[in-house]
């Protein structure tokens, strides 16, 4: 799906207003919809992660729950990975541009 800025005139006739359309096309939809998704995991994944290097460094976490959490997130990533590649996505892909706030997901230094 893919949101285009079209003018249209506004009903006072002073101007022209900008509103969204949404041009979806039925080839594409199952694609966009995974990357919807597939960024709505990763957004999640990273705050997972983040909260999880918080607990380690705090020391709220024993040894057992550390790997157990380690494994998660890494297993998490991996099956990220598979699903970007089966859509033919990269990880790049997923992060939104929000304009002068940025983009959604901070840049991963690791270059995943």
């Amino acid at each position: 799906m893919e949101a285009d800025l079209v003018e249209e005139p506004n009903g006072t006739g002073a101007g022209r207003a900008l509103t969204r359309r949404l041009s979806t096309d039925p080839d594409t939809v199952e694609r966009d919809l995974i990357k919807l998704v597939l960024t709505i995991v990763e957004l999640l994944r990273q705050l997972m992660e983040r909260t999880a290097v918080h607990r380690v460094d705090q020391g709220d976490l024993g040894p057992e729950e550390e790997e157990r959490i380690g494994m998660t997130l890494m297993i998490l990533q991996e099956r990220m990975e598979e699903l970007c590649a089966r859509y033919g996505l990269t990880m790049d892909d997923l992060n939104l541009d929000l304009g002068p706030l940025g983009s959604l997901l901070p840049r991963d230094p690791a270059g995943r």
